[in-house]
């Protein structure tokens, strides 16, 4: 008699809570005529990193450490969160692979590394256009003379929580999962008459 073992991971039983509103967040490039653009990024690797900035050299990847500050290269960034913390992004579903590289270049040092990726989800908001919008709902100073590529806030956007990374053509929003569907009907709300204020 031949015994299976079965490995079960938590991504196995992963729920995108914007799985069902793929639809709605395509159609605001159509209501602003492609002044913005919405896509969601699903599983997005996410992982909680405090430590000591005076050790931020161990990490195998540069750590901003000017406050509100990202790094970014490929599918990897690191976003400033405070004095001794950072999140770490990653591809999908690669949370686990991040944490254990961050635990083994760490090992022996007073720090706290922790997979996050079921705590926000991503939407990527694009187009010339993206700046208005969020303004519509953020009261960050999103003109380009303050806020530029490679940085990132915490703020509420439609008085909601969010984290804004600026990235080099996109602005990527993370947002709780219980918050998401609020968030794009407040897209969806925002963009009805773009063709008049847009």
């Amino acid at each position: 008699m031949t015994r299976m073992e079965l490995a079960v991971t938590a991504d196995a039983f992963a729920h995108d809570p914007l799985a069902a509103r793929l639809d709605d967040l395509a159609a605001i490039a159509e209501r602003t005529g492609g002044e913005v653009t919405a896509t969601h990024e699903p599983f997005l690797a996410q992982v909680s990193l405090r430590l000591d900035p005076a050790l931020a050299d161990r990490v195998p990847f540069p750590l901003p450490l000017e406050p509100n500050a990202c790094w970014e290269e490929g599918e990897r960034a690191a976003l400033w969160l405070g004095p001794d913390e950072w999140l770490v992004l990653g591809p999908p579903s690669n949370g686990a692979e991040i944490a254990a590289e961050l635990d083994s270049a760490l090992d022996g040092l007073h720090y706290s590394v922790v997979d996050v990726s079921a705590n926000r989800v991503a939407i990527e908001i694009g187009g010339p256009g993206r700046f208005e919008l969020l303004s519509k709902g953020c009261t960050i100073d999103l003109h380009s003379l303050a806020w530029a590529a490679g940085m990132c806030a915490q703020t509420l956007l439609a008085k909601t929580q969010v984290l804004l990374h600026e990235r080099a053509d996109t602005t990527r929003l993370l947002v709780r999962p219980s918050f998401a569907d609020y968030l794009v009907d407040w897209l969806l709300a925002a963009t009805t008459d773009w063709s008049v204020t847009g």
